[in-house]
């Protein structure tokens, strides 16, 4: 799909005349400025240890900062226990978590990129094998110490999909100390020194599980009603924003369609809620709540969630975030320059160009001199680029002589 009029073949050469890309536009929110519109979109690493950081969340936070993008939003970072997806989930549900959290948060910023956390749970979909290993449902084993306390929970007891195990309905009375959960894993994400936060509203996670009508059953006041199913959520921003501090943005990522009884209207009906309760930007994903590719806006290619993005930003009035393949960078400025979207979140792609901000800069000409990246990279390039004529580069064409 090509859903803003860009062939898949297409794509900008270096010596375009293309003046003032919008990607590349510094954006204020709140308190703090990004250098550029390139967001890393938070993605599951699997790869912490009893939901400590580690090395390899250092490693890969860093080299996206210092790949160019202006915010770099590290994976979904669970509130408590019960929320971890997996053995290699991030913590964010004691202090014990904020070390080695901070040591990220200070390395993506010393690379001049916004250093940002989104906060996530579970729910139904958690205590399972990583994706690579078949993601499966976990059983007992002695590499999990506290698996009573690792308890499956949901707004109601429905298994998605039927043959996986049954989660437990969460009692009305728990409910208010899991918004509090929420509160307090902002409160460290702050202390830990990030300056953007997100609160995980989709994919089939708990917060998407109150909202979807597909798995939210309940009779009492967080379930029937589209308002009562947004009550969770609603709550959580209140939380959130009243320990996250002022001067700090907030987004929120929803599914704005999940083929399962949440879809665009209601999405809109909510960003318009959150917006006057401080959400500054929402991050509009889509699918997750029955496991198939969401196909409503056109068959899944070429920025194929980005209509979502377009509708909420001109029905509600407030700043959203396109993601979802999202692969070059004219496509990216495309959608920018259109108005339909305010930020542009590079996921997949990034892992396989971790300099894809660089290499868009490059391709809509700006910053020849490779500013936007650390010293020791501009250094060289920027050399190299002044002193030997007619090399292209790599991520430009096939080989020598063999063009796209």
């Amino acid at each position: 799909m090509t859903c803003q009029g860009i062939p898949p073949s297409h794509h900008i050469t270096k010596d375009t005349d293309m003046a003032d890309p919008l990607l590349f536009t510094p954006m204020a929110l709140r308190g703090i400025t990004l250098k550029n519109r390139v967001v890393i979109a938070p993605m599951h690493q699997y790869s912490a240890v009893k939901g400590y950081a580690t090395d390899w969340h250092l490693m890969n936070a860093g080299r996206f900062a210092a790949g160019g993008a202006g915010l770099v939003i590290m994976e979904s970072t669970k509130v408590e226990r019960r929320g971890c997806g997996t053995v290699g989930d991030l913590g964010i549900w004691k202090d014990d978590f904020v070390p080695g959290l901070k040591r990220c948060a200070e390395f993506i910023r010393r690379h001049a990129a916004v250093p940002g956390i989104q906060l996530g749970h579970s729910g139904r979909k958690a205590r399972r094998l990583r994706p690579w290993e078949g993601g499966a449902p976990l059983k007992p084993s002695a590499e999990i110490d506290d698996w009573e306390a690792w308890e499956l929970v949901a707004p109601s007891a429905l298994s998605a999909p039927e043959s996986d195990p049954a989660p437990r309905a969460l009692a009305r009375a728990e409910i208010g100390k899991l918004v509090e959960a929420w509160g307090e894993a902002a409160r460290r994400a702050d202390e830990a020194g990030f300056d953007v936060l997100e609160v995980h509203g989709a994919h089939g996670y708990l917060i998407h599980e109150f909202l979807s009508p597909f798995s939210n059953r309940r009779t009492d006041d967080y379930g029937g009603s589209e308002r009562n199913r947004m009550r969770f959520c609603i709550e959580v921003v209140e939380a959130v924003r009243a320990k996250w501090p002022q001067d700090k943005p907030l987004f929120l990522r929803l599914s704005v369609e999940d083929n399962a009884g949440w879809g665009p209207e209601q999405s809109a009906d909510l960003a318009r809620i959150v917006k006057d309760m401080g959400v500054d930007v929402i991050d509009c994903s889509s699918g997750g709540m029955t496991g198939s590719p969401v196909i409503s806006a056109g068959p899944v290619g070429y920025g194929y969630q980005v209509p979502y993005a377009a509708k909420l930003r001109a029905e509600v009035g407030i700043k959203t975030m396109a993601v979802g393949l999202i692969v070059h960078a004219d496509q990216a400025e495309t959608i920018l320059a259109q108005g339909q979207a305010d930020l542009i979140a590079i996921a997949r792609e990034v892992l396989y160009n971790p300099n894809w901000p660089m290499d868009a800069a490059q391709k809509l000409g700006v910053d020849r001199e490779f500013t936007s990246v650390p010293s020791p990279q501009a250094y060289w390039l920027a050399k190299r680029a002044s002193a030997v004529k007619g090399v292209v580069p790599s991520t430009f064409q096939r080989g020598i002589g063999q063009a796209r």
